[in-house]
């Protein structure tokens, strides 16, 4: 079986486009799995989507969302600061508690670009959950956030230059930036085939995002399906170890 995994991620979708196909296998395989959403709000349409996200996945529970508002929607948690905007020793402590209830062997994360398009909140993402993986291990830390946990590895979802020709093409169409990393940063390249179906209903249940022309779920439906599967198929991961004993694949 393999290692417990929390996934923490910025949006509602992320977890599907990015980490879709290894959430999925690992829901499969037995492990316990879990996935903290940082932006929009408990009883938001786009919580439901992600809750039905996740149950297309086998990722059980209902969605850890922290609630706070996404940097170009602040309607999205009205009355909530802008992620971007938190307080790093609140931002770090809301991660820190989910790190230590779940006691994963392995957390996923956004990339320090953010993934293609860069955006603010993937970033932001990224530099607290590195802060927060570092914070969970310490006892004098956050003592408040429960019993100390330190995860055996950290990977980051990323795409290398070599794999976003097409994909960058697309996303270039509709006016994005594509931000990759140099193909030896890639330390895992994982075929999740066996799991596109799973992958691919996950996406689309974000339905607010599929609605949405610019979108990446939108753009991924109106591809011909060999070429949506083609590229749905394979998931890029960059590790950052933090002892020897936990290996996404």
């Amino acid at each position: 079986m393999p290692p417990s995994l929390l996934a923490v991620f910025a949006h509602p979708d992320d977890e599907a486009l990015l980490a879709g196909g290894i959430l999925a296998r690992y829901a499969a395989e037995g492990a316990r799995t879990a996935v903290v959403t940082v932006t929009w709000a408990p009883g938001s349409p786009r919580a439901g989507e992600l809750a039905d996200s996740l149950a297309a996945l086998g990722v059980p529970g209902p969605p850890r969302l922290l609630g706070y508002a996404d940097h170009r929607v602040p309607a999205s948690a009205p009355g909530r600061p802008r992620w971007c905007d938190v307080p790093v020793d609140e931002a770090v402590g809301r991660l820190v508690a989910h790190i230590r209830e779940v006691r994963p062997g392995i957390v996923l994360t956004h990339d320090a670009y953010g993934q293609l398009t860069g955006h603010p909140d993937h970033r932001h993402t990224h530099r607290m959950t590195l802060l927060a993986v570092t914070a969970a291990g310490l006892g004098q830390l956050y003592p408040e956030a429960g019993e100390p946990w330190r995860p055996g590895a950290l990977y980051l979802a990323t795409h290398p230059h070599s794999a976003v020709t097409e994909l960058g093409e697309l996303l270039d169409g509709v006016g994005k930036s594509v931000l990759s990393v140099p193909d030896p940063h890639v330390t895992d390249t994982v075929d999740v085939r066996p799991w596109r179906e799973r992958k691919w209903a996950a996406i689309q249940a974000h339905r607010t995002e599929v609605a949405r022309d610019r979108s990446l779920p939108a753009i991924l439906g109106r591809l011909p399906e060999e070429t949506r599967e083609r590229l749905l198929g394979t998931e890029y991961y960059t590790r950052v170890g933090l002892t020897d004993g936990a290996h996404l694949v």
